[in-house]
């Protein structure tokens, strides 16, 4: 029952399935490939992405440039509208006098940064202690966290709307 005709047999199988297997991915790769070679060399690329200076990006989004100044949006600003754009800011932000992942946010309009009562602020926030949070300081921050306090654990994105940043401040500075 077990003879060489049968073990010729199964090496043959053996054989044929790893021999489909490898036309098959010769197949595949001359398809769906981007014509690179097995050793990683040729291929032309399809396109090029531009990418904006990261420099220049960051500096624009610290200083607020392209937007319109605290001042000119101001005027317009609706502490009813801030507090509905301040449900974003809730999970992290309490305004009942208490931290949460963030500082209490009672009183943050004319307090020094990086002084509530009990948080831990990140080194980078604590770079920035001691002026106090003005609206103009406010509106620059809420644009771009990130961008303003290099290294701050507040992984909100930002509020790229220059009304939707004065309702929020017109809120803020409600809360005492």
């Amino acid at each position: 029952m077990f003879d060489t005709m049968t073990v010729v047999k199964a090496g043959g199988g053996v054989c044929g399935a790893l021999l489909l297997f490898l036309f098959g991915n010769w197949a595949a790769e001359s398809i769906y490939g981007f014509g690179e070679s097995a050793k990683g060399e040729g291929g032309a690329q399809a396109y090029t992405v531009a990418v904006a200076d990261a420099a220049a990006t960051t500096t624009a989004a610290t200083t607020g440039a392209a937007d319109p100044t605290y001042a000119d949006v101001a005027a317009k600003a609706d502490a009813a509208a801030g507090e509905k754009t301040f449900g974003k800011c809730k999970s992290c932000h309490h305004i009942d006098g208490t931290n949460a992942t963030g500082p209490h946010l009672n009183g943050v309009v004319g307090r020094p940064r990086a002084t509530a009562d009990g948080f831990a602020y990140s080194d980078g926030m604590m770079s920035k202690k001691g002026d106090a949070w003005t609206p103009d300081l406010i509106y620059i921050f809420l644009k771009s966290p990130k961008a303003y306090v290099a290294g701050t654990k507040m992984s909100f994105a930002g509020l790229p709307d220059p009304q939707d940043r004065a309702n929020v401040i017109a809120y803020l500075t409600t809360l005492k």
